[in-house]
């Protein structure tokens, strides 16, 4: 049974104020932030790279950790400085001609679409968008209608920025698998909050960061490659760390993920990321998404009932980012009320998801996003902080 005291006892945060921002940075626990400041220290006492000599095993552990939480192959990491490094060294890996189709879905992250655009302009490559269905998720019958000879990669986000639409990863991976297209899942919003198994998903490339829902540090990443697909990608950038430089006119790609990383980077983040994740797999990944599920459910069903709130949230099972709007009142308005009565919630502006947002004429919408060390107490808390806004 999950122990939310001691949780809350470890986020020192939660004491003074209800935070409902997991989706934009979640609340780091005091054994992350503790790790962190340990190695700054060591770094300033030692150096740098006697610090980082010393921590060589834990340094190296959090390969396993990240691949724990994904079910895969620590040599199927690589360590990024964020989500959308991440995601670029594994899309500008791949080769685009003329008439080559990108299938992309309606609420792809903007990062993500204007590398689809840069790449299209560069070489003739089409992008298409994968029609959602009903519900609001990738309609996966018109994916499948949608495939033929030309497609060279499917890349989807499968929770989006702006709400709590859970997109249709694995039955997504069925079909790439059974194409033999390569598949890029952004799991940016889905990490940390629910199950992450490669292996089921079917997805050859995936990125996520460890600030959000997973509760690490801000400038860290990951990405995972397949290990049957590392050997075809070469990344667009290189280093002696990616590919030693083994005579002066030959250089060699490592064999593994770290291929996507370069020599340089922030350990003591590192560390963090590696305390995070393993606090998330301490707690259960099951259990987490269980109570974010519960918790997200019991603020749509709280707004539900109040006039003048819309909420905005597509898909059969949204998980825990909650967006809505309010009569009369703008996102930005609404998220500054609820941080002057010790409420942090968040808004998402249009251009972030501006297909999905185009379709349905979405303005900048509130998102709540709610974590596991949250109490249901703190969600009525913002319920009722809404109802005094909404109009009578």
């Amino acid at each position: 049974m999950m122990d939310i005291d001691r949780i809350r006892a470890d986020t020192p945060a939660a004491s003074r104020l209800a935070y409902l921002h997991n989706a934009g940075a979640g609340l780091m626990p005091t054994p992350v932030a503790e790790t962190m400041k340990r190695h700054i220290d060591l770094e300033s006492e030692i150096g740098g790279y006697a610090a980082a000599d010393r921590e060589s095993d834990r340094l190296e552990a959090v390969y396993g950790s990240v691949a724990r939480l994904l079910n895969a192959a620590p040599d199927e990491i690589a360590l990024t400085e964020n989500a959308t490094v991440a995601w670029q060294m594994a899309f500008y890996a791949l080769r685009f001609c003329e008439g080559d189709r990108i299938l992309t879905a309606e609420a792809e992250y903007a990062a993500n679409y204007v590398a689809f655009l840069q790449v299209a302009k560069r070489t003739g490559a089409i992008i298409d968008v994968v029609p959602s269905d009903a519900s609001g998720e990738l309609d996966v019958e018109a994916l499948e209608r949608m495939i033929d000879e030309r497609v060279k990669l499917i890349a989807i986000t499968w929770v989006p920025t702006n709400g709590g639409l859970v997109n249709p990863a694995a039955a997504v991976g069925k079909i790439a698998r059974a194409r033999g297209i390569p598949y890029l899942l952004d799991a940016c919003q889905a990490v940390g909050q629910m199950a992450v198994d490669v292996e089921a998903i079917g997805c050859d490339m995936l990125s996520a960061t460890g600030r959000k829902f997973l509760r690490g540090p801000r400038g860290t990443g990951f990405l995972y490659v397949r290990r049957a697909m590392l050997q075809l990608l070469e990344p667009p950038m290189i280093d002696h760390f990616a590919a030693p430089w083994v005579s002066r006119d030959e250089y060699r790609l490592r064999d593994d993920a770290r291929r996507f990383e370069t020599w340089e980077n922030n350990y003591a983040a590192r560390l963090g990321l590696g305390v995070a994740v393993d606090y998330a797999l301490d707690i259960g990944i099951g259990p987490i998404e269980q109570r974010c599920r519960m918790l997200a459910d019991r603020l749509r069903g709280g707004l539900t009932s109040i006039r003048g709130i819309r909420i905005r949230d597509l898909g059969r099972a949204p998980g825990a980012i909650v967006s809505f709007t309010i009569e009369r009142y703008e996102a930005e308005a609404i998220v500054g009320s609820a941080t002057a009565a010790g409420i942090t919630i968040g808004a998402s502006d249009p251009s972030s998801t501006r297909i999905d947002a185009e379709i349905r004429s979405l303005p900048p919408v509130v998102r709540a996003s709610p974590h596991y060390y949250n109490t249901e107490a703190e969600i009525d808390r913002l319920i009722g902080h809404l109802a005094g806004l909404a109009p009578r």
